[in-house]
């Protein structure tokens, strides 16, 4: 499998499999604007594009992985485990966080795996959902 920094040219693969995407035009605006801000890796198992990630430095200037995405059909075989390594790899903070609604649990599962450790709870984003925040300290693990 290839991850590799995403190009203006993958904007169609992304919105294509990002089922949000097709539906709320806030998400599209989120892929243009991590595809201009050269934030975002894309993975190409076979030689076609079939997630991405976004790392970004908005968070209390930490890194923070705003969006991991993998199509649906492709889920549960290591792709999304791999751009979170990659992210973590490229990361240039000592900590790296992220967050996943608290139904989330393949997310909260992956987390667990690459050893990232809850770190708070925001109410109040998604209705009855909480946003789960975890972190990696990325000292620890030799990054």
């Amino acid at each position: 499998m290839r991850i590799r920094a995403a190009a203006s040219t993958d904007r169609d693969s992304l919105v294509a499999f990002d089922h949000v995407a097709r539906s709320e035009p806030g998400r599209v605006r989120f892929i243009d604007r991590i595809l201009r801000s050269a934030t975002c890796l894309v993975a190409e198992p076979q030689g076609r594009v079939v997630a991405y990630a976004a790392l970004e430095y908005t968070f209390y200037e930490q890194g923070f992985v705003s969006m991991l995405y993998v199509a649906e059909a492709e889920r549960r075989q290591g792709i999304g485990g791999a751009l979170m390594r990659a992210l973590a790899a490229r990361c240039m903070t000592p900590k790296l966080f992220t967050s996943t609604n608290q139904s989330n649990q393949p997310m909260q599962q992956l987390l667990d795996v690459l050893g990232y450790t809850p770190s708070g709870v925001i109410h109040n984003l998604d209705p009855g959902d909480p946003e789960l925040v975890y972190v990696l300290d990325l000292r620890e693990r030799g990054a």
